[in-house]
């Protein structure tokens, strides 16, 4: 059962990096750190809700399913939600209900995250706060069974940073090539890094949705990057304007193994 807490939470981790860009038909944008993008008034108008429906499959086990929404806030930037919850018999095993929600700007800039988090008899809420004028980040977790705060961190960031969230979202506005890669500024509250993703291969991929010519990037976030634990992780988008995410893979050491997730569902609803 420690080995399925360890891979739910890298599970809802994957599937953060799904989230549809801002909008389909943005001219793309030469490789280039994100913290150098600002937001525009010449900006396109949001489209409408999207929703993405993902299994979660691990060791050949159906694990769980995910439900991600992305949504225009009031006045300006967007919204992201997550719902993660296990599934079958591993939920009777392991029960996981984990809920994330990150706001950001029109240039990709984080303004925060939550994550709530029920694994087991675990109850856990994280908020990260970024602020972009003073370039700090403020991390608390608590847990919720305990009323007690389990960490509390400050580090700095830069003017415009990410969360994993919202740096994918970025790379998908860039549409990149194979060969082609970009840096990117990214933090999790605890650490901040400068992630690297490679466009890697054109390749044909299968998933219950349907049959979709993507290209295949590797996000370099593992290996005491952002997290320490080893592994590789992987994300297959169509090879269109609209780069939808239709599956990812987390290649992890010794006992978690591969995790995959793919599309099954995709509308406004």
């Amino acid at each position: 059962m420690l080995d399925y807490a360890v891979q739910s939470r890298l599970a809802a981790l994957g599937l953060l990096l799904l989230l549809p860009p801002q909008w389909a038909q943005q001219s793309p944008t030469p490789p280039a750190q994100a913290s150098t993008v600002q937001p525009s008034a010449a900006d396109p108008p949001p489209p409408p809700v999207e929703v993405l429906h993902y299994g979660i499959e691990w060791r050949l086990v159906r694990a769980g399913v995910a439900h991600l929404a992305r949504s225009p806030r009031s006045g300006a930037g967007w919204e992201a939600k997550l719902e993660i919850q296990s599934a079958g018999l591993v939920s009777k095993l392991y029960r996981v209900k984990d809920d994330y929600r990150v706001l950001y700007d029109s240039a990709f800039c984080a303004s925060g995250t939550t994550m709530t988090a029920e694994e087991g008899s675990r109850r856990r809420e994280t908020t990260v706060t970024l602020d972009r004028q003073n370039q700090k980040s403020h991390y608390l977790e608590r847990d919720l069974v305990k009323d007690a705060v389990v960490l509390e961190k400050n580090i700095e960031v830069p003017g415009c940073v990410h969360d994993v969230v919202a740096a994918l979202v970025r790379l998908r506005s860039l549409k990149l090539k194979p060969g082609q890669t970009v840096q990117l500024p990214v933090t999790d509250g605890k650490k901040s890094i400068t992630a690297r993703v490679e466009a890697q291969e054109k390749e044909t991929v299968k998933t219950p949705s349907g049959t979709y010519d993507t290209i295949r990037f590797e996000a370099h976030l593992f290996n005491d990057v952002l997290y320490k634990r080893s592994g590789r992780l992987f994300i297959w988008l169509t090879n269109d304007d609209k780069q939808i995410p239709v599956q990812i893979r987390a290649k992890l050491s010794f006992p978690v193994g591969t995790i995959s997730l793919q599309l099954e569902k995709m509308g406004n609803s």
